[in-house]
């Protein structure tokens, strides 16, 4: 790490980040490391001169750099966030690697799990931290959920259900569509169901699935079912709606669910006996009012646990590379590096099919 001094405790030992990218997750990222006492945006990278100035005076960069080849060369650098279009995430990711620099990569890793795997090969050929940017995995409220699930608190998981949908204007250009630049609705949203799914379920036996065509044919929803010998994970994304946006896991004594929006979860809900009953169970009509109602009121056999945070909530991703490159790990146990890989996998064999022929109801 790098001793300097500035606006972090001048001469305390600092952790230094650089960013790769200057749109809103950058944004983001960048504000929610003023969280952490020990760590320092000390550069950022942008195509443009103009572009990666204007980012360095509003998040507080100490250098700006337009050369990625310049950026990747500071000695101040421990880890570099990149936070870029997922078609430039591999070419990006390797350049950082093999220059010696600690890699946070956006979801998804990359747009395809053999892409990924090059990453994967890659980082361990040159012995350098390398991590997916899955920042939901390490949200206060997730880590809780996890550990409840896997002290038996709930029995033994039998299904997951979650859906994360956001209505997007189809704009072919725009990154939710543009083939060119990784786009659909599984690599920007259904990631996150699949990863989440398979951090509480492990590796599935089967993984079946549909999508459906934007006219530019990318993804604009998806399903996809992650099968196991005792359970299921049914999962759902798309561009076309608003949805739920929760996760559901349903034990055989008791289920959790992450509230929406589960991506960014800062409450969850855990429902035994009677409560895990229509209308006031975990997977109320979307469209009843009576059912938001009970879900506010005090209901014997259900407990709401609240798990704030300040900013955004990447601030705990980057901690944990922080806390795993100290300790002279260069994974971290809760997103290893395969577990990017499976859930591309899935996303990828399920994309890999013809898309369905869209239902329109008159």
């Amino acid at each position: 790490m790098t001793e300097m001094g500035g606006d972090k405790r001048v001469g305390d030992q600092v952790f230094g980040w650089g960013i790769i990218g200057s749109g809103d997750i950058a944004r983001r990222f960048a504000s929610d490391l003023t969280l952490i006492p020990d760590a320092a945006l000390v550069a950022n990278y942008s195509r443009s001169a103009a572009g990666a100035e204007e980012f360095r005076g509003a998040h507080g960069s100490h250098r700006a750099y337009s050369d990625l080849d310049l950026f990747l060369s500071d000695s101040a650098i421990d880890a570099v966030y990149i936070a870029t279009p997922n078609s430039m995430h591999l070419a990006q990711a390797l350049k950082a690697v093999r220059a010696g620099k600690a890699i946070l990569t956006e979801k998804p890793l990359a747009p395809s799990h053999t892409e990924a795997s090059v990453i994967q090969r890659e980082a361990a050929r040159v012995k350098v931290f390398a991590m997916e940017a899955m920042w939901t995995r390490f949200l206060p409220a997730i880590v809780a959920a996890k550990a409840k699930v896997d002290a038996g608190e709930i029995g033994a998981i039998r299904k997951i259900t979650a859906e994360l949908a956001y209505e997007h204007k189809y704009e072919p250009e725009s990154r939710y569509f543009n083939r060119s630049l990784g786009g659909g609705a599984s690599l920007d949203l259904g990631i996150y169901c699949v990863s989440l799914a398979m951090h509480f379920l492990g590796q599935p036996q089967k993984i079946s699935g549909l999508w459906h065509a934007a006219p530019n044919g990318v993804d604009i929803s998806s399903r996809i079912t992650l099968h196991y010998d005792e359970a299921e994970a049914q999962l759902a994304c798309g561009f076309d709606r608003d949805g739920a946006n929760h996760f559901v896991v349903e034990g055989t004594q008791g289920t959790v669910r992450l509230n929406a929006p589960f991506l960014k979860a800062q409450r969850l809900t855990i429902y035994r006996g009677f409560a895990q009953n229509a209308p006031f169970g975990p997977l109320p009509a979307r469209s009843s009012f009576f059912a938001k109602i009970f879900d506010r009121l005090p209901l014997p056999g259900r407990r709401v646990e609240e798990y704030s945070f300040d900013g955004n909530g990447l601030q705990f991703e980057a901690m944990a590379v922080m806390d795993a490159m100290r300790s002279g790990a260069r994974s971290v146990p809760i997103m290893p590096l395969p577990d990017s890989i499976n859930a591309l996998r899935a996303i990828n064999i399920v994309l890999a099919q013809p898309a369905a022929p869209q239902i329109i109801k008159l």
